[in-house]
């Protein structure tokens, strides 16, 4: 019981423990927890769509040649 108490007292983001100055994800914090897996989860979402050119990364079908339409104007008219 204990242990539940001061879990939620944990702070989400901790101080990495390899000598750098920067913040992690606590998995000791159920938002932490959340967070990781959240991120887990976006990444391979990302990975296979990337994988299978889909979504954002889709693949623009190609139209052909396509001349544009003769311009009604040879050259612009100086005022």
């Amino acid at each position: 019981m204990d242990r539940d108490r001061d879990r939620g007292d944990e702070p989400v983001f901790i101080r990495s423990k390899w000598g750098t100055n920067r913040y992690v994800y606590n998995p000791n914090n159920p938002v932490g927890r959340a967070l990781i897996v959240i991120a887990v989860i976006v990444f391979i979402v990302f990975m296979v769509l990337i994988q299978t050119r889909s979504g954002p990364f889709a693949v623009p079908e190609d139209k052909g040649w396509q001349p544009q339409p003769p311009a009604t104007e040879p050259w612009p008219q100086a005022s």
